[in-house]
């Protein structure tokens, strides 16, 4: 029920014109306000608190459509905030929430929480600081782009004086919430660069029959779907945790496996468009842009399968498949 009416909001409303003219400084209002006045945001939220009270596996199937869409704001990240503040006396604020799963203080800056997504437009950030957890407002803030044509990611430094008092000491959960998110949302843009590509290898016309037709680019196309759908497996797995927090074993498998997927994906679709796949005018490198951006986002494929690798050497006798079968609740 709740997918299908997220659904429909990003089908009226998270349009490719409406995602540049977000990436342009505009826009991001009407959309944010739809979600929230609809009760969106409180779908992890219990039912007693006036939430839904959605399980993980429930939110998966949004979080993915998230990334099917490209949604420019915050939103998976604002749900994922009332679950890990879930103990904290402290009430949230209104306004767009992100995640910063990792931070650090700096003598001179204060504290610095780096490649933070959604930094540039978020009104507060929820802040792993070695374990503690932190609500920091993005606006007292100094926010570094990234530099990256339309990228809404930014590096926020607050001064000492504006780093609140811990509210926690969940703090690892909220880097683990955050790479989970970052997986289901890149399963979801490589379904739709996936789709995308089929539609214009169908349709694109060459020797007189489609080019979908000639069997070096059904090869390919194989292969990428192979990726995506292994992506989505992976990424599901992340959110079949019973508890209103992913696990740190399946989310890293999760976030381990969509990033390794990302360059064949999005390379095999770029190459398959030809030359028009390189043009701003053409919606695939709104998935594609963010897909890489979404790969190193809380670390990459190398940071999260060490942490994997090293799970795995802990269980001596266990092979790589049975591991994966047989996931134990990560510590």
């Amino acid at each position: 029920m709740f997918t299908e009416a997220i659904e429909k909001i990003l089908a009226d409303l998270c349009t490719p014109a409406l995602v540049r003219t977000v990436e342009n400084g505009d826009g991001a209002t009407t959309l944010w306000r739809a979600l929230e006045d609809g009760g969106f945001l409180e779908l992890l939220t219990p039912e007693d608190a006036d939430g839904a009270g959605l399980t993980l596996a429930a939110l998966f199937p949004i979080f993915l459509a998230f990334g099917r869409y490209a949604l420019p704001v915050p939103a998976a990240q604002s749900i994922a905030a009332r679950a890990l503040m879930r103990d904290c006396p402290q009430a949230l604020p209104a306004g767009m929430l992100t995640l910063a799963g990792t931070a650090h203080l700096d003598a001179a800056d204060g504290l610095c929480a780096p490649r933070v997504a959604y930094g540039l437009l978020a009104d507060f950030a929820v802040v792993n600081l070695s374990g503690e957890l932190l609500l920091l407002d993005c606006r007292q803030a100094r926010r570094e782009p990234s530099g990256v044509h339309g990228s809404q990611c930014a590096t926020l430094y607050w001064s000492a004086e504006h780093v609140g008092a811990s509210l926690g000491n969940n703090g690892e959960q909220v880097r683990v919430f955050n790479a989970a998110i970052h997986a289901a949302a890149m399963a979801g843009a490589m379904e739709r660069a996936l789709d995308m590509t089929l539609e214009y290898c169908n349709d694109r016309v060459q020797f007189g029959k489609a080019i979908g037709k000639f069997q070096a680019v059904q090869h390919q196309l194989s292969v990428m779907a192979e990726q995506v759908a292994a992506s989505r497996i992976a990424a599901e797995r992340a959110f079949a945790a019973e508890h209103s927090v992913p696990e740190l074993i399946p989310a890293a498998i999760a976030k381990a496996r969509t990033s390794m997927a990302v360059p064949q994906v999005t390379a095999t679709a770029h190459a398959l468009f030809g030359a028009i796949g390189v043009t701003e005018e053409l919606d695939l490198q709104l998935f594609t842009r963010r897909l890489h951006e979404w790969r190193v986002s809380e670390g990459s494929e190398a940071y999260w399968n060490g942490i994997v690798g090293r799970a795995l050497l802990a269980q001596p006798g266990v092979t790589a498949s049975e591991f994966t079968r047989h996931l134990t609740p990560s510590a």
